[in-house]
């Protein structure tokens, strides 16, 4: 499959003169409102080009995009990682959707993957995540990591059965200590956090039709957990097994848009909770509500539970020194947005408390279009915790502010 997509790639590079090519240059520089001894305060100082095509070739529909990169931060830009999103080139995009029947569409190739119903808040979705893009600085759209994978879409009555395939796993761009430091600063750029990545495949499915207005949805992925989960003997993070079986509804309601979602984490490597260094079985629920509060002004509000399964095994086994997990984990969300200026000028934020954790993080930006190809950004995000070792606690050293240009074409 890799040589499929540099096949399209380099289609699009070397073959496309007289097709319709368009993207966007961009230059993105920001810097920590702090410093941290292990990283350059320099938080992102970065300038992308990227190439996109698609269109139709009789029955088939092709679509590439590519990413030509310039990090100023990243000492190995010229070592290109497909998988890690590292090195001068990303591609983004690389595949081809036809219809063999008239009930049956499929997508073959590099593609970005995305389904359930919460809003920077992932369930059932579990399609490769950037990270490190997320909390440096990055365009949000970067949050969504490629995925090399086989998506069958079948229609049957009023049913959509979406199946897709990954031949080879495909995990998140995880944090590993590389321009975002975490874990009390012990995985910096000189010090980073290596995994084993499994080779094995994925399968997920979802089930999903509308009643009326409401959409329903079930879900199914076997695999592996997207991040590393605890360490191996040697001492290197891991993916352990992982199973997840869930289900949604969104609907009107309310003068806005309500969704539900749940998922049961069955974590196949340590069902019974007796292992410390692998991640212990959850149930997942979440609640969604967004609404337009009026003109140009509108609100998101979500919340999370993560309820630890076999948690007396758990706290039973935690070694000696090693700071426990609470049982439950919350998680709330609030976001704002406002039009302004002919809806040329774009107010954000997003914030994500945790009352268990003690801890936060707020993401902010301002956004004004100066025309329909020129943008401008400047933002921020900001991380507090009361303890070092809770998700978004062991992020405070890296709370920045940025600013980018960009300009389509």
């Amino acid at each position: 499959m890799k040589r499929f997509m540099w096949l399209m790639a380099s289609g699009l590079i070397l073959g496309t003169a007289a097709a319709q090519v368009d993207g966007f240059v961009e230059s993105r520089l920001g810097t920590r409102t702090q410093s941290d001894p292990g990283q350059d305060q320099a938080s992102i100082r970065e300038i992308r080009l990227q190439l996109g095509h698609m269109d139709f070739y009789g029955p088939v529909d092709v679509e590439v995009k590519a990413d030509f990169l310039y990090d100023d931060l990243d000492s190995r830009r010229s070592h290109i990682d497909l998988e890690r999103g590292e090195g001068w080139f990303d591609l983004r995009a690389a595949n081809v959707t036809f219809a063999p029947t008239d009930w049956t569409d499929v997508k073959v190739g590099r593609q970005v993957l995305t389904w359930g119903t919460g809003d920077l808040l992932f369930i059932n979705d579990l399609f490769p995540k950037d990270w490190t893009s997320f909390f440096n600085g990055r365009d949000v759209e970067y949050l969504k990591a490629p995925s090399d994978a086989i998506w069958i879409a079948n229609f049957v009555g009023d049913w959509t059965v979406d199946m897709i395939w990954t031949p080879r796993f495909n995990a998140d761009r995880y944090l590993d200590g590389d321009g975002i430091s975490f874990a009390g600063g012990a995985f910096t750029p000189e010090n980073r956090m290596h995994a084993d990545v499994p080779t094995g495949s994925e399968i997920a499915a979802r089930l999903s039709r509308y009643v009326g207005s409401t959409e329903v949805a079930g879900y199914l992925y076997d695999g592996h957990w997207k991040s590393p989960g605890g360490f191996d003997d040697a001492g290197r993070a891991r993916f352990p097994r992982l199973s997840v079986y869930g289900a949604s509804v969104q609907w009107p309601g309310l003068g806005g848009l309500v969704n539900l979602e749940a998922g049961y984490y069955d974590s196949r490597d340590d069902r019974n909770g007796s292992d410390p260094a692998v991640p212990n079985s959850e149930v997942r629920f979440l609640a969604g509500y967004s609404r337009e509060l009026q003109a140009d002004l509108s609100l998101g509000l979500q919340g999370v539970v993560e309820w630890m399964q076999a948690y007396g095994d758990y706290r039973d086994n935690l070694p000696d020194g090693w700071s426990a997990r609470d049982e439950v984990r919350q998680v709330t969300t609030l976001r704002l947005t406002r039009l302004l200026m002919n809806q040329n000028l774009i107010l954000s934020g997003f914030v994500f408390a945790s009352p268990t954790d003690e801890d936060g993080y707020l993401r902010g930006s301002v956004e004004y279009k100066w025309s329909d190809t020129l943008t401008t950004t400047v933002g921020g995000n900001w991380f507090v915790g009361r303890e070092p070792d809770t998700f978004f606690g062991q992020l405070e050293d890296n709370s920045n502010l940025y600013f980018a240009i960009r300009r389509w074409f």
